[in-house]
C-alpha cells in the first residue's frame, strides 16, 4: 500500500479496468502478518473436517476487515453505492479434506426467507440453515467477491481456475460453461499468503483437487448493495456508518 494519492488513483483505475475487462483483479500483499494471524485464529476449526463454512461474518476478526475493505482506495471504486459485506465463507483444502469444483458461476446470495415473488428472482435453496436465492444478472453484476488467501497457493494446492472475460457473457447453462472451459484457456490463480483476489460472481471459475499435502485456506467475502428490492433483506449485512464504524443489520 502507498500513501501517494497519485499512485492510489492509478492503482484504483487499473483495478477497475481489469475487473471490467477480465472479471478479476489482484491486490497483492493486501493482508499484513498481524491480520493474517488474527484471521487464522478466527477461522480456527470452522471447517471442522469439511470443505469450509459460510458462517464467519459474525467473527470479530472478519468484521474488523469491513472498514478497510469498503474504504480501500482501490476496491471502493469497484463497489456498488452504499456497499455492505453480506457473507464471509471459509474454503479449505488439505490432505484430510480434498475436493474439486466444476466450472460454474456464483449465482446465489444469502437472504432472509421465505421465498418472495419477484420477477427475475428464483432458484431458492437452503444451505447450512440459511436461505439463498438467485437474483437477476443486473444485481450480480454490481457485486464483488474478495478472496483473501490465508496460505500460499501454488500449482499443487488446487488453485482457482478462471475464464477471463466470461463475466460479460451473462448467465450460462452448465453445458455451455463446460464447453467454454474446454475451449479455454483457463487462468490459474496462484497466490501468496496475504494476497487478495477480486472477482465478479458471473465470472466462470473452477478448481481442481490439491496434489500436495499443504493447507490452502481462503476467506471469501461477498459485497453487494445495501438495499434489495421489495421486502427482501440480506441475512447479514455489515457496512460503514458515516463515522466509519462497522454496523450490522
Amino acid at each position: 500500500m502507498t500513501d501517494d494519492p497519485t499512485d492510489n488513483n492509478t492503482g484504483a483505475t487499473e483495478l477497475l479496468r481489469s475487473l471490467h475487462e477480465q472479471g478479476l483483479a489482484w491486490q497483492r500483499g493486501w493482508l499484513g502478518s498481524g491480520e493474517l494471524e488474527s484471521l487464522r485464529a478466527a477461522v480456527g476449526e470452522a471447517a471442522d473436517g469439511t470443505a469450509g463454512s459460510r458462517r464467519l461474518l459474525s467473527q470479530p476478526a472478519c468484521r474488523a476487515l469491513v472498514p478497510r475493505l469498503l474504504g480501500d482506495a482501490g476496491s471502493a471504486r469497484c463497489l456498488p453505492a452504499d456497499p455492505v459485506v453480506v457473507q464471509a465463507t471459509l474454503f479449505e483444502k488439505s490432505a484430510g479434506c480434498n475436493w474439486l469444483v466444476s466450472v460454474h458461476q456464483d449465482l446465489s446470495i444469502p437472504v432472509v426467507g421465505p421465498p418472495a415473488e419477484l420477477p427475475g428472482w428464483g432458484g431458492w435453496s437452503t444451505k447450512q440453515g440459511e436461505c439463498f436465492v438467485q437474483p437477476p444478472d443486473a444485481l450480480l453484476a454490481q457485486m464483488l467477491a474478495v478472496r483473501l488467501h490465508l496460505d500460499d497457493c501454488g500449482d499443487d494446492d488446487g488453485p482457482l481456475e478462471v475464464l477471463p472475460g466470461t463475466h460479460r457473457l451473462g448467465r450460462q447453462t452448465p453445458e455451455r460453461a463446460a464447453a467454454l472451459k474446454r475451449a479455454g484457456p483457463a487462468q490459474r490463480c496462484l497466490a501468496r499468503q496475504g494476497d487478495a483476489l477480486l472477482m465478479r460472481p458471473l465470472l466462470l471459475h473452477a478448481s481442481s483437487k490439491s496434489r500436495g499435502t499443504s493447507r490452502r485456506r481462503v476467506l471469501h467475502l461477498l459485497v453487494g448493495p445495501r438495499e434489495l428490492p421489495g421486502d427482501l433483506r440480506w441475512a447479514q449485512a455489515v457496512g460503514l456508518q458515516p463515522e466509519g464504524v462497522a454496523a450490522a443489520s
